[in-house]
């Protein structure tokens, strides 16, 4: 390329040179983060306060890393390296128990059972009774977890390790075939005057916005295993069960887990992520659950608290969104209840929640990075309209997510002086 003078040319060769310096430096930071966090794991008993700060600050992006890291974070692996291959055992082993006892179709368990019961007895308390109200809670995970982050393809490949209990082709506790199946709900079989029993099938298979090509027997997608893990939490935590959106909570847990380089981790992804979740949904059920929300523990005191940050620290922004009523459970109730997990694409939310998963006060961090992600568009908000600011707070802008974080620093910060 031609240049016009001496100094244009001087200009483009330091513009090089600064920017392969930026470049090494970017190296090194890597590099030193990367070796730091290897001598934490390399310890016989992880220095939790170390490693929880360095994680706080992002965990480094090799392969594996923070597969790990997150199962200490979540509580699964304790800081003790030398309790972990028992207690791995024991919980793989006690969630293939819970695969084999929450799945299973009634009349499977013994020929004593199957004469006493049947699918049309009406009994509300019968097993098959259960299994159809099992069924309607399915078709809704399944549902959800079909269109599970569609964009990233990875949900809909074949998993290497299907768990073949389940997935064997001549089982009768696939949840595939119970998917597949028409809900025939116990409270709809009844006898007309002639005594005939008549069988009515209320619930119909869902449609789904987008096409689905099933796997040939004895595979599954990634999906699938996600539908599997919900169904299971839902059948042990009754009081709660399933909640729509939990799917874009676990999506992202489950494919740090299903994509660990080492095999040995991915084989038991399924495991692990639900003992996690279970872990995560502990700690944030409260946002989940409607008899909560007007309580101090509820998702309204949440989005209060983070207006009542905002009007502290952006007083005019604050009343230009007071002045259009726009009302914080328009954008902040999906913000704080899904994680910020519809927000921002999958490499940067899985950055956020680094932090998110490391905060010494479990979870108050997220309030911090609410407030930071509006007064970052506040020249936005101050010039929109009710229309054009209810878009942009519904559609978060793409924004570098480092921002993002760091004026959430800077707010906790100031808070806690």
């Amino acid at each position: 390329m031609p240049f016009r003078n001496i100094e244009e040319f001087r200009s483009l060769v330091i513009a090089y040179a600064t920017r392969g310096r930026s470049i090494f430096k970017m190296s090194a930071s890597f590099k030193a983060r990367l070796a730091k966090f290897e001598e934490l794991l390399e310890q016989e008993k992880i220095n939790f306060d170390d490693f929880q700060k360095a994680c706080f600050n992002g965990i480094p992006d090799k392969p594996g890393i923070r597969s790990i890291c997150w199962k200490i974070l979540l509580n699964y692996l304790p800081p003790k390296k030398t309790l972990w291959k028992e207690l791995l055992s024991e919980r793989r082993e006690a969630y293939k128990q819970f695969l084999k006892e929450m799945i299973i179709k009634p009349g499977c368990a013994g020929e004593s059972n199957a004469s006493s019961d049947h699918p049309l007895n009406p009994n509300p308390q019968s097993e098959w009774s259960q299994y159809f109200k099992d069924n309607e809670v399915l078709l809704q995970i399944d549902k959800d977890t079909r269109r599970l982050l569609p964009d990233l393809g990875f949900f809909q490949r074949a998993t290497k390790f299907p768990f073949k209990d389940v997935v064997d082709s001549s089982s009768d506790i696939t949840l595939r075939k119970r998917v597949e199946q028409s809900i025939i709900k116990a409270e709809d079989v009844a006898k007309n005057r002639l005594g005939i029993t008549n069988v009515k099938a209320k619930t119909k298979l869902p449609t789904y916005e987008f096409g689905y090509n099933p796997l040939e027997d004895g595979q599954e997608a990634h999906w699938e295993v996600v539908e599997r893990i919900l169904f299971i939490y839902a059948k042990l935590n009754p009081g709660q069960g399933y909640v729509q959106g939990m799917n874009e909570i676990i999506g992202p847990i489950y494919y740090i887990f299903a994509t660990d380089p080492d095999v040995q981790w991915e084989e038991h992804a399924e495991a692990d992520t639900f003992f996690c979740f279970t872990n995560l949904m502990s700690e944030i059920r409260d946002t989940f659950i409607k008899t909560l929300d007007h309580t101090s523990v509820g998702i309204n005191a949440k989005m209060k608290f983070v207006m009542t940050q905002l009007k502290k620290f952006d007083l005019a922004l604050w009343l230009r969104l007071n002045g259009q009523n726009l009302q914080a459970e328009f954008f902040l109730f999906r913000w704080l209840t899904l994680l910020l997990s519809q927000e921002f694409p999958l490499p940067d939310l899985i950055r956020i929640w680094d932090s998110l998963f490391a905060d010494n006060s479990r979870f108050d961090f997220l309030e911090s990075v609410c407030c930071a992600m509006i007064i970052i568009i506040k020249d936005e908000l101050l010039e929109g309209d009710f229309s054009a600011n209810m878009k942009l707070l519904q559609h978060y802008p793409s924004i570098d997510v480092n921002i993002v974080l760091s004026k959430a620093f800077s707010l906790r910060e100031s808070q806690q002086k």
